[in-house]
């Protein structure tokens, strides 16, 4: 028996339930009922049955929903993992340890936590999304995450010189900064009291330096004892680009606190390397005290190549960003500003009638105060007595510093026909990727800290896994950018900007796309955190029906048009 549609003329056509039969040698059919006034849904049924299905009853105990986990998150980053051959980097198929490792970095995207709730999130009876499940890993201790974490810095070498050699080649730019994450308690050895980028003073903490790409992407990273300065982490650098990632001629980039004359004398000349940095404030003065620099040079334009015999063999390229200087203006002038009124009010108390402050030491006390709160000392001349307080603006001096507001020098050891100016002040710029590295890996998505961790070999396997974390990370935002408030028109950009000297600025389309929310095609635009907390909506779930209460089955929903758009962004064609 078959259903079939016959055409009318003047009418819709009618659904009629046949038969075919054979008489006399021949193959007939005849009708065996006219169904034209059921329900369509009721035709298709009953066509799924004469195909061989079977009815369930009707009613919500036609199947059971057991279970239901966050899936398209998941489904996104195991599937990027597996397109940029991450799996294959970790180490070989079949190592335990090498799926676990991977299980953590995607886990550390898709919600950072300790090692300890990451083995409860992965483990089957209490996981939190489906990434064991679509890892296939089963059962997972935190014993198991701490021996898949000594595994993988085992491995940390061999991993690192693949991505070197992915990502850079001789002769290219090589991006290098250096950050610090406090720490608690102090069991661990490297951890050290020093400088806190997280103005946590007076706490341990450690160091580390990440390399990385001229594109951003991350190649390695390295921990240092809390209270190393950032010269010193240079040397180790060097000899990784040289003998373990086996590059002769790269232009190392670094900040103006790192590349100091005497890195640049000892380690990177003597290594053969060029590099691009900058001068620091006494230098640019003594430039302009020898006459070496010229302020009118900015008369006419905002960038200048100059040379100096205190920099043999090197080119400076002064900058000035007017932006730049009236910021700086105006900034020391509410310093300064903040400083006298709080001076003024020391001195009024020095000088009331009713139990009025002094002694010398007691008054200096509460100047330095309000010199500590504001930084401006180098800016006053003070007379401290035991009974009075006068002050007064240094006005030569804050004229001088003045005449240096948004001033710059970048410096660098290529030659103009090598790199042009343009291109040098931009090179030293995209220090900036490097930059926005550290504040995913710290603060944004991955959240390096707090640290789980005492023994000084499992907080750096800690911080490897936090930079291929970041790795993975790197990859999924240059694939989903159009999705983003990232600037996907980069050249648009730059032609918007007068000169390489002035702020950047975004194009038309990313300021559209900021702006109205949307997209080019109409869907909202997402932050990352935003576009994975929306994939994760998508559902995997662990249904039972009637006919087969024993049998789970497993069941995605259907993804919504920015999921989709997502998954074709990422070229998954559907998830898994």
């Amino acid at each position: 028996m078959y259903i079939e549609a016959v055409p009318n003329r003047n009418s819709p056509p009618a659904i009629l339930l046949r038969e075919t039969y054979r008489q006399n040698g021949r193959f007939c059919k005849r009708t065996l009922c006219n169904l034209s006034h059921w329900p369509a849904a009721h035709v298709e049924g009953l066509r799924g049955v004469l195909k061989g299905g079977t009815v369930i009853p009707a009613g919500r105990d036609a199947f059971t929903v057991i279970r239901s986990l966050p899936h398209g998150h998941v489904a996104a980053a195991v599937a990027t993992a597996r397109k940029i051959g991450l799996e294959g980097i970790l180490g070989p198929d079949g190592n335990r340890c090498r799926d676990l490792a991977l299980a953590m970095l995607i886990g550390r995207i898709l919600d950072p936590v300790s090692k300890l709730a990451t083995a409860r999130a992965l483990s089957p009876a209490t996981a939190s999304s489906s990434l064991g499940e679509a890892l296939g890993l089963g059962d997972v201790d935190d014993d198991e995450l701490y021996a898949a974490l000594d595994w993988l810095l085992v491995r940390q070498p061999a991993i690192e010189a693949i991505l070197a050699k992915r990502h850079l080649t001789n002769g290219m730019l090589v991006l290098y900064d250096v950050s610090s994450s406090y720490m608690e308690g102090s069991c661990c050895p490297r951890a050290k009291r020093g400088y806190s980028r997280d103005g946590r003073r007076g706490t341990l903490q450690i160091v580390y330096g990440l390399l990385c790409a001229s594109d951003g992407c991350p190649v390695a990273i390295e921990v240092f004892d809390g209270n190393t300065g950032d010269p010193k982490t240079l040397a180790p650098q060097i000899e990784k680009l040289k003998q373990r990632f086996h590059l002769d001629r790269v232009v190392l980039v670094g900040d103006r606190g790192m590349i100091t004359q005497a890195r640049i004398t000892e380690d990177l000349k003597a290594a053969g390397l060029d590099w691009i940095t900058a001068l620091r404030a006494p230098a640019i003065k003594e430039l302009l005290n020898s006459g070496a620099l010229q302020l009118t040079l900015f008369d006419q334009r905002d960038m200048a190549s100059i040379t100096s015999p205190d920099f043999p063999g090197e080119r400076l390229i002064v900058c000035r960003n007017p932006d730049l200087a009236a910021e700086r203006t105006r900034k020391r002038e509410d310093l300064l500003a903040a400083t006298e009124k709080d001076l003024a009010r020391v001195k009024a108390a020095v000088e009331r009638k009713r139990n009025p402050l002094r002694g010398s030491a007691e008054i200096a006390l509460k100047v330095g105060e309000v010199l500590n709160t504001h930084k401006m000392k180098k800016h006053f001349d003070l007379e401290i007595t035991d009974a009075g307080l006068s002050f007064a603006r240094k006005t030569d001096a804050i004229a001088a510093e003045a005449a240096t507001d948004g001033i710059y020098v970048v410096r660098t050891s290529l030659a103009e026909d090598t790199l042009g100016d343009a291109e040098t002040v931009r090179s030293y710029k995209s220090l900036s990727l490097v930059e926005r590295a550290f504040r995913c890996i710290k603060t944004v998505d991955l959240h390096i800290r707090p640290v789980y961790h005492w023994l000084e070999d499992r907080v750096r396997a800690h911080v490897f896994l936090c930079m291929l974390a970041y790795y993975l990370e790197w990859h999924m935002r240059q694939k989903l950018a159009p999705m983003l408030f990232d600037d996907t028109d980069r050249e648009a950009a730059e032609a918007r900007r007068k000169s390489v000297v002035a702020q950047a600025q975004r194009s038309k389309a990313a300021t559209k796309k900021q702006t109205t929310g949307l997209t080019e095609d109409g869907l909202p635009v997402h932050s990352f955190q935003s576009l994975l907390a929306d994939l994760a909506t998508l559902a995997r779930n662990t249904i039972t029906t009637a006919i087969t209460p024993h049998y789970p089955l497993t069941v995605l929903t259907r993804p919504t048009p920015v999921q989709q758009k997502a998954f074709d962004l990422l070229g998954i064609k559907r998830a898994q």
